[in-house]
């Protein structure tokens, strides 16, 4: 008799990204983990609780436990280290927790923005979590912002023969471009790399990727740069809250 956890790639944002392996895995699970930060992810909350209502079966509804955390990581980069230590001690008590509280033979399932692989810590903090508690972990693949910000502009990630990139917006701050890649996404960017990188880059970029508020920009960063910084700041301010991701691309060289 052995605790499951299901890890859940929910997609960026539209309920249709969400793939058929997910609609199976949440119509398994006795019980749905929310674990938040409070009233500012209030919004996320509800998603995912009107995510549930519109995919699992009729009679199947699982219970839903929501844990609030506190702990937030510093974005000043002289604190930085010392936050994602605080953030990541409390996820890991308050995973084991959930996973303690599961029944014999019962399965729980985390709900992932995007997909559980790519820039997401719940992964990792579940394989530390198992040195308190016994439990077997499945993955289920999601839709990733990388994906969904590429096919709302129509854009393929690179051209034919170069190399992408994934990167963060701190790391991009700090050391520039990645050399000899043409082609780079940035996520996690509340460092805003954007406002300081060559004007000369074309921009595809993104907010709220797949829902309702959705905003899309691209074209020479040192063109759209202003339109850029001006809607993603009355945006975050409408919200409350600011998830953007976008690619840069360098031109290509001029010929002989």
């Amino acid at each position: 008799m052995t605790r499951r956890v299901l890890l859940v790639g929910i997609g960026a944002g539209d309920p249709d990204h969400l793939t058929l392996g997910a609609v199976r895995a949440l119509n398994r699970a006795d019980v749905v983990f929310l674990v938040d930060k409070g009233p500012v992810a209030e919004d996320l909350r509800a998603r995912r609780r009107a995510l549930l209502d519109r995919v699992v079966e009729p009679g199947r509804t699982p219970r839903v436990v929501e844990r609030t955390l506190t702990a937030v990581r510093d974005r000043d980069r002289s604190r930085y280290d010392a936050g994602v230590e605080a953030w990541r001690a409390e996820r890991l008590d308050a995973y084991r927790d959930l996973v303690a509280g599961l029944g014999p033979d019962e399965t729980g399932a985390f709900l992932v923005w995007g997909d559980p692989t790519l820039y997401d810590g719940t992964l990792a903090i579940l394989d530390d979590a198992r040195a308190g508690v016994d439990f077997e972990v499945e993955v289920v693949p999601g839709i990733s912002s990388v994906s969904a910000l590429a096919a709302r502009h129509g854009v393929a990630l690179n051209r034919v023969g170069e190399a992408v990139q994934l990167t963060t917006g701190r790391r991009l701050v700090d050391e520039g471009l990645p050399a000899g890649v043409d082609n780079v996404v940035v996520l996690l960017d509340a460092h805003e790399a954007w406002r300081v990188l060559d004007e000369d880059l074309h921009i595809w970029w993104g907010a709220f990727v797949g829902m309702e508020r959705e905003i899309l920009v691209s074209g020479r960063l040192g063109d759209v740069r202003d339109e850029i910084a001006e809607r993603r700041e009355r945006a975050e301010q409408e919200a409350g809250w600011m998830f953007d991701t976008y690619l840069v691309r360098r031109r290509p060289q001029a010929g002989p």
